[in-house]
């Protein structure tokens, strides 16, 4: 019957959505690695859903970029150089730039004082050394580009971040906390408080292509401090 039909299809798509979360969650909170192979049965047991969603959830996740499917390998934890990691940062610059400009006509004085209380969770999560710095991040930047109001620049910026955030954990855990954070957060604010969209935006691609450089420096495993004992 197609009433029966298309409640089987929703229930696919609803347990594709559920493993791609699930799977994408995992990948962003760094437990796997890059090059590990990702077991559908494993996962599949994992969430209680049949194998079926989570081989599709791996299509979705390699078009996002953070996997990669392989003939014979299956699906692979995809990793990125330092040219893939500054292309990252070049595409969020133009993206979240132009964010910014499409936000500018609804930055109102309630919205500057949600992003100060914003960027005052990131500031205390830094002072804490709590990972949770990584997501107040995200939150700071995603209201922003909410206010855009274009829901597909949003999933694109969205899946940007998604691939980048391992390597922001890994930078957060070597450093006390990304120290000019603050300051280059709070000049955000005061160019959104500014009214000039033009502006704002440049900020924010400066403040975007500013980071990489640091990121990179962090991530890249030759410039890392080698453990006592190492060589």
């Amino acid at each position: 019957m197609p009433s029966s039909f298309s409640a089987e299809l929703r229930a696919s798509a609803t347990a594709e959505e559920e493993a791609y979360r699930h799977i994408q969650r995992a990948l962003r909170l760094g437990r796997y690695k890059p090059g590990d192979r990702l077991i559908p049965e494993d996962i599949a047991a994992e969430i209680g859903m049949s194998r079926m969603p989570v081989r599709e959830a791996f299509r979705r996740l390699a078009s996002d970029g953070l996997v990669v499917l392989r003939p014979n390998r299956g699906c692979i934890v995809a990793g990125l150089t330092v040219d893939e990691l500054y292309e990252t940062f070049e595409m969020r610059s133009v993206l979240e730039g132009l964010a910014v400009r499409l936000a500018m006509p609804r930055i109102d004085e309630d919205e500057l004082e949600e992003l100060e209380r914003l960027l005052e969770r990131m500031e205390r999560a830094g002072r804490s050394g709590s990972n949770d710095w990584v997501v107040r991040h995200q939150e700071f930047h995603g209201r922003i580009c909410a206010l855009s109001q274009r829901p597909k620049l949003m999933h694109q910026i969205a899946a940007l971040h998604a691939v980048i955030e391992p390597y922001m954990r890994i930078w957060f855990d070597y450093v006390e906390k990304p120290l000019s954070a603050r300051d280059e957060h709070a000049a955000l604010i005061a160019a959104l408080r500014s009214g000039d969209a033009r502006h704002a935006e440049q900020v924010m691609q400066d403040h975007i292509l500013d980071t990489a450089p640091i990121l990179v420096e962090f991530v890249t495993p030759s410039r890392r401090q080698t453990p006592a004992g190492e060589k």
